[in-house]
């Protein structure tokens, strides 16, 4: 992050000609939220005095303590390059706090602070980075968004096949002109379906990283006639869209989970981290696969994981150890998706992580087969579990798990899961057009 003062961005807005600042916070269920204010208004952004009322929030505050206040964070400052040079648009990111001064439990970049302070005590920084994927869809004569694409390319092609191309291209300098620092994008699997990957940052920026991103390939695919979408499985028998996410623990700026004597080149602070991921992940995994979708992809034979799994290269296991050793080893674990909020997703993995390390928890043997190819005998000899397979049971393991509730917070935990609650109840009423086709004549 790069060190602002006030003074810096009312020089910044004034230099830039910058008109309208959009005050950035983000929900329990990861939609992004702002309040625009004008030039004119930044003095009184940047003192902490613009309000919001949290009760018209889902899952924030009662009507009855409804006030808060938005506390921008100076280091987040960045003009968006896709607004227009005239009147050009700003952003600040924001901490959401009480009148009383101070932070709301129920703000999910607090739930994330908090994690990153338990780690700091322990003398870790906690790094990740995200693998995003997305779908680029056609829109109708009316603007509405599809699931239809003329893309046919498939993993890594290149244009007149990938018809995103020049939109991904676009997303990609408008990113860098924000300060990403972009490494990789490419087509992925699926007709329509997209990656870019940008450098792992502190935690607590990349997730905001994750949310700048979210915004821009949404904005300007619109701009360019097409629908962008972070849903998990838009389409049924193609592969759905992840977000892996890389994780590291630095200590005096050394990477804690390298270690040069060990024959895989991995710690045993590494060993505990992953083992804590493992033994909680059925319990978080409603944070990181938040939708009814999720679980759509979260089937064999599509690359998403489903089987409690780690391995140093099979990409088939739940938790992978990507090649790079030295500063650059990470732990990536593979079952979140894009929908997923990346504040709570980062606080829950972290939570797990350091739980495995106070702890000492020992990790299973490793799996170097492919895991969707075991029998049902074999997983159980090999004491290999699965994911949850729905929301609901998602929810279910969640009100088990106290490490991941003790992390959310007593607010979060109970507003979000009343929120899915009430989201899988709505979807358990529907009736759908695949029950219509199976059962209609024949019953």
């Amino acid at each position: 992050m790069v060190a602002l003062t006030k003074e810096d961005i009312i020089r910044l807005v004034d230099e830039e000609g910058v008109q309208f600042i959009r005050m950035q916070f983000t929900d329990i269920f990861g939609q992004m939220k702002n309040v625009a204010i004008t030039a004119d208004q930044l003095g009184k952004a940047l003192r902490g005095e613009i309000m919001i009322d949290g009760s018209s929030i889902e899952g924030f505050v009662r009507i009855e303590e409804s006030d808060q206040y938005l506390h921008p964070d100076l280091s987040t400052f960045a003009i968006l390059p896709w607004r227009p040079q005239y009147g050009r648009v700003a952003r600040l990111i924001c901490d959401v706090y009480n009148p009383d001064g101070l932070p709301f439990v129920g703000d999910p970049r607090q739930v994330l602070k908090t994690q990153l302070k338990r780690a700091s005590d322990m003398g870790f920084t906690f790094y990740a980075g995200p693998e995003c994927e997305f779908f680029l869809f056609q829109t109708d004569d009316h603007g509405k968004p599809t699931n239809q694409t003329t893309d046919n390319a498939g993993y890594f092609d290149l244009g007149p096949l990938d018809q995103g191309e020049s939109t991904r291209r676009e997303i990609c300098l408008n990113l860098e002109e924000m300060g990403f620092e972009i490494e990789a994008s490419h087509h992925e699997v699926a007709k329509g379906q997209h990656e870019i990957d940008f450098k792992y940052a502190e935690a607590l920026t990349a997730a905001d990283n994750i949310m700048t991103f979210k915004l821009a390939v949404k904005t300007i695919a619109q701009m360019n006639g097409l629908h962008a979408t972070f849903m998990p499985k838009p389409v049924a028998g193609e592969a759905g869209s992840g977000m892996h996410v890389n994780m590291s623990l630095f200590h005096d700026g050394k990477n804690a989970f390298y270690d040069e004597s060990d024959p895989m080149g991995i710690s045993q602070l590494a060993r505990h981290f992953i083992a804590g991921l493992l033994a909680h992940v059925q319990g978080f995994t409603a944070i990181t696969n938040p939708l009814v979708n999720s679980y759509k992809r979260l089937v064999p034979g599509y690359e998403a994981p489903c089987y409690l799994a780690w391995s140093a290269g099979n990409r088939s296991a739940l938790v992978r150890i990507p090649t790079p050793r030295g500063n650059a080893t990470r732990v990536e674990l593979r079952s979140p998706d894009p929908a997923c909020n990346p504040y709570l997703t980062l606080a829950v993995c972290l939570a797990a992580g350091l739980d495995g390390i106070e702890q000492q928890l020992s990790l299973p043997e490793e799996i170097n087969e492919n895991v969707y190819s075991f029998t049902p005998q074999q997983l159980k000899d090999r004491h290999i579990d699965k994911l949850p397979a729905t929301l609901d049971g998602a929810l279910t393991a969640l009100t088990q798990d106290q490490v991941v509730q003790d992390a959310l917070g007593t607010h979060i935990t109970e507003q979000y899961i009343a929120g899915k609650r009430r989201e899988w109840e709505a979807y358990r009423s529907q009736v759908s057009q695949w029950e219509l086709d199976q059962y209609l004549v024949s019953f």
